[in-house]
């Protein structure tokens, strides 16, 4: 019987950290204290946090919301499908809107998220995410910031998850 494979740490929370202060340096300047965050749940939250936290160490004091989409379930492929399961609770007609979520793929998230918050009247949408995997066909959209462009392999750490586990640990790690 094989050994199962161990493990393995790609981005330490070290490297975590200086991904969203690299991002919270490039975004800083092109928003300003009207804007606000939405952060996609669930896996998007501790990025969000970070990021919106950094940001107010840049002077950027952002408004914050969230909206929480599914696609994944409990799965390790999406269902092709987007769930909103609870929307927006901020108006944010006439104002700029800076999507955040953990990691890009199908890029389906993140199109929905636009289309919801140009419905609402945003008057500019931006979208943010930590990690990009590399995707076999185009997507519908891609993102204005991405913080760090990772491998196609089943990651999970600060916001990734594995059935709705791990999510917490603070480095982003590889299970395959």
């Amino acid at each position: 019987m094989a050994d199962p494979v161990a493990p393995e740490t790609l981005l330490d929370e070290d490297g975590v950290r200086a991904v969203v202060d690299a991002l919270a340096d490039r975004i800083a300047p092109v928003i300003d204290d009207e804007a606000v965050a939405v952060c996609l749940l669930t896996g998007g939250i501790w990025f969000a946090a970070d990021l919106t936290r950094a940001l107010a160490r840049r002077g950027r004091m952002v408004g914050f919301d969230a909206l929480w989409l599914a696609s994944y379930g409990d799965g390790k492929t999406s269902r092709g499908v987007i769930e909103e399961r609870a929307g927006l609770q901020r108006d944010v007609t006439g104002k700029t809107v800076l999507i955040l979520d953990d990691v890009f793929d199908t890029g389906l998230s993140l199109k929905r998220a636009a289309e919801i918050v140009e419905a609402r009247g945003a008057a500019r949408v931006l979208t943010c995410v930590f990690a990009s995997k590399p995707w076999p066909e185009p997507r519908a959209l891609e993102p204005d910031f991405v913080g760090w462009q990772a491998p196609a392999r089943y990651l999970v750490g600060y916001g990734l998850d594995s059935a709705g586990r791990m999510r917490g640990l603070p480095s982003i790690v590889a299970l395959d």
